[in-house]
């Protein structure tokens, strides 16, 4: 068998030319060259598979070249270059031989030079031993540092180098390097193929070169997509794109169907979920032209994300990248993961769902709809004759009643037909088993009595004007009200704050907690009712706010509480005196 180089090896830079991604530094080394303005110590720092060893042994071979643009490489001067891993070399005793070494000049070329691979795997008695030679190398001595854990090197060592910081490669160069790749080894590779290469790779060319190697040896001389994400087990972009559809379509069984396919996969569902959060982000991108620059995909791919982006509203999005990664951030500490995926994809797919949502109010029907039917509102709450003596009808506002009679019922039925009014499905007997006690179903009677009681003429409902000094005696009237009920919390809540009118008909009271506020509002329904009555505008509204610095009013020390008591009642202070008490 032919003996295998892999391409990391195969094709690793012999030029600043051939190094991927690392533009700027390449350029400022050989105008450094070229100027005569090289340091003596140097750091390449930044992420494995980046080009930083690669880029040292370019440098150190090119310091004793003829030619700056690295081109002319022939004439050997291995023998002047020494590489170190520090790894396997970290002791005090490595780094004297080091230093040892380095006193004696090069027989051949002006330079010799150290590359010390790996030098935040240095001990800190070595890393002290190396710091005077660091500071005063000998001048015909250079040394090159590669790490990819700058912040483990100790300060002193940073401050004598000169440092130069390599990224990661983009999605792009990557690609690009990775078809040229192809190219040379006669493979047929399709775009998106090589892109799903270069994202897995993150970054790290040699990564990208590794699992180019891998999946040619899976699918041979045709690299397609599918045998790519296959290979590298990750899902493929269809995936998602039927995904979105499904959310569109509010097709929850398929959505469910569609992840127990993808886990019987073997994928993990967090990978899911953070996938499909992901792809709402790249949808989200492709809704502006100014951002399309963003998606980092092929072009194929990149005229479906826009088909589907404009086919997803934009809330729809937002809300779903925050629901999927509330998902992604619950996962590890759930339970039962799956049903936390579940239940996410679901929320995913009701978010346009145009039907019954959840704790609406009682459905009202208004007067609109009747006028539109060409239907004469009638009144329920008793039976309808007929008017034998063409006498014009008095139109009313329709009340509905706590108890309508069966013959109200009837006339219902008769008058609207099933196309004309939305079909309200009652129990036969209003009755239903539960561990409820009678109290708390008669408060629930009571209620749904209360919401009843609800006149459907919006368009009559009375709207007097009003002063701020009426709104605020009908709050104290309704404060009494409470106190005589011997509800007492409730009142000296309500009378924390006195209510501002904003606007014409909107009440503001501020509470110094969320508890003040929860209180107000689970008895809303009665202080509006009062007080809309009282006034007789049914347009009055209420905004609860919270303000923190106001509950530091009421939060009185000893001797705060006593100045108040004095505001009150001075003889306070001077009963304090005569009995010379304190506070």
């Amino acid at each position: 068998m032919e003996h295998f180089i892999v391409s990391a090896r195969k094709y690793r830079p012999q030029t600043f030319k051939d190094v991927v991604g690392q533009q700027a530094i390449t350029n400022t080394l050989v105008n450094a060259i070229e100027n005569n303005h090289l340091a003596q110590a140097l750091l390449f720092t930044g992420p494995r598979g980046v080009g930083k060893t690669s880029c040292a042994r370019i440098l150190a071979k090119m310091i004793n070249s003829k030619d700056s643009e690295g081109d002319n490489l022939d004439e050997d001067f291995a023998f002047n270059v020494f590489e170190l891993d520090a790894a396997s070399n970290n002791s005090v005793d490595d780094i004297r031989n080091l230093t040892d070494q380095v006193r004696i000049p090069p027989q051949i070329g002006q330079y010799k030079v150290y590359i010390i691979d790996e030098v935040h795997m240095l001990s800190q008695a070595a890393f002290n031993a190396f710091l005077k030679t660091l500071e005063e190398p000998p001048k015909h001595c250079i040394f090159i540092l590669a790490t990819t854990e700058k912040h483990k090197i100790i300060p002193t060592i940073l401050s004598r180098c000169q440092i130069f910081d390599f990224k990661r490669i983009t999605v792009k160069d990557a690609k690009n390097y990775l078809k040229y790749i192809a190219k040379e080894q006669g493979v047929i590779a399709e775009d998106d193929a090589l892109h799903i290469i270069a994202q897995k790779a993150d970054g790290a060319m040699r990564d990208a070169l590794s699992i180019f190697d891998r999946v040619v040896s899976f699918s041979g001389k045709n690299l397609t997509r599918q045998a790519v994400t296959e290979n590298l087990n990750v899902l493929d972009y269809e995936t998602f794109f039927t995904s979105t559809d499904f959310i569109l379509e509010n097709n929850i069984p398929q959505l469910l169907l569609q992840l127990n396919n993808t886990l019987s996969k073997g994928f993990d569902g967090q990978h899911y979920i953070a996938g499909l959060a992901s792809h709402f982000r790249d949808l989200l991108v492709c809704k502006t032209p100014q951002t399309v620059e963003l998606l980092e995909v092929g072009e194929e791919t990149k005229q479906k994300y826009l088909e589907q982006a404009n086919k997803s509203p934009q809330a729809l999005l937002l809300k779903g990248i925050e629901l999927a990664n509330d998902c992604d951030l619950k996962y590890k500490t759930s339970k039962n993961q799956r049903l936390l995926v579940e239940l996410c994809l679901m929320q995913l797919a009701s978010i346009t769902f145009d039907g019954e949502k959840k704790n609406s109010k009682r459905f009202i029907i208004p007067p609109s709809y009747f006028r539109a039917k060409g239907i004469t509102p009638i009144q329920i709450n008793k039976p309808t004759t007929p008017n034998t003596n063409n006498q014009e009808v008095k139109k009313e506002p329709v009340k509905v009643a706590s108890q309508p009679t069966p013959v109200a019922k009837k006339a219902v039925t008769s008058q609207f037909s099933d196309s004309t009014i939305p079909k309200i499905v009652l129990s036969k007997d209003n009755k239903r088993t539960s561990g409820l006690s009678l109290k708390s179903i008669r408060a629930k009677k009571e209620h749904e009595i209360k919401q009843n009681e609800v006149v459907y003429d919006e368009v009559n409902l009375p709207t007097d004007d009003f002063t701020e000094e009426d709104m605020q005696t009908a709050w104290k009237d309704f404060v009494s009200v409470l106190e005589a009920e011997g509800k007492h919390n409730l009142a000296s809540i309500l009378s924390i704050d006195t209510p501002k009118l904003k606007g014409k008909t909107t009440m503001t009271v501020v509470y110094p907690n969320q508890t003040n506020k929860v209180e107000v509002e689970r008895s809303q329904f009665h202080l509006m009712s009062f007080i809309r009555k009282r006034l007789n505008n049914f347009e009055v509204s209420l905004d609860i706010k919270i303000n923190e610095e106001k509950e530091k009013q009421y939060a009185y020390t000893p001797r705060e509480k006593f100045e108040k008591m004095c505001e009150k009642n001075p003889s306070l202070e001077l009963l304090r005196k005569t009995f010379d008490l304190d506070v």
